[in-house]
């Protein structure tokens, strides 16, 4: 199976998830999504900069706004990862302009999912796919291999560590490393 019928499988897997949650408020399904999704978005947002507890309180609090608001989630708008990473972005920056020390800058934060049809014109969309593609292939192999890996195949850490024969804390460090290098490589061509 090729990994973009792999990702519309997994896309598909995760949008019936949530429309269990969404229309039957099914609690299990809604465990898949968090035990999924929250390792994902708390290392997401330790690349924005948030500390480790921080990011862990955000992931949460994004994860409940998921709950909460499951029926606003329109699956042909956009992937469960997307709308995720977005309310968690959203909470993010709502986090850092209450600091005093906030100074608002011209550039957007990276996000790692590139299916923003609504929000990109698709030249835009494509270049950006374009330029993700050329930073996550210079990054050492292993590091690129463990991204495409962790959020285009979306498989768990776990997973990642069984199937590399790695234990599960390097997987989680070398994954940490390679999303810092990718957001230096954002932030040094600003």
């Amino acid at each position: 199976m090729s990994s973009s019928e792999t990702q519309a499988r997994d896309a598909h897997y995760w949008s019936a998830q949530m429309e269990a949650v969404s229309q039957l408020r099914d609690r299990d399904c809604f465990m898949r999504i968090y035990d999924h999704f929250a390792p994902r978005v708390r290392l997401y947002l330790q690349g924005l900069g948030a500390p480790e507890a921080v990011a862990e309180e955000l992931a949460q609090e994004a994860l409940l706004r998921v709950w909460q608001r499951a029926s606003l989630y329109d699956a042909t708008r956009s992937g469960l990862s997307t709308w995720l990473f977005r309310i968690a972005r959203n909470l993010h920056i709502d986090r850092v302009r209450r600091e005093p020390r906030w100074v608002p800058m011209d550039d957007e934060p990276w996000e790692p999912d590139g299916d923003d049809a609504g929000e990109f014109s698709s030249a835009e969309s494509h270049v950006a796919q374009v330029d993700l593609r050329n930073r996550i292939e210079r990054l050492p192999a292993i590091q690129a291999r463990l991204i495409r890996m962790s959020y285009f195949e979306a498989k768990s850490h776990q997973e990642i560590a069984e199937e590399l024969g790695m234990p599960l804390g390097t997987v989680k460090s070398s994954l940490r490393r390679a999303f810092q290098r990718l957001q230096l490589g954002v932030r040094g061509q600003a």
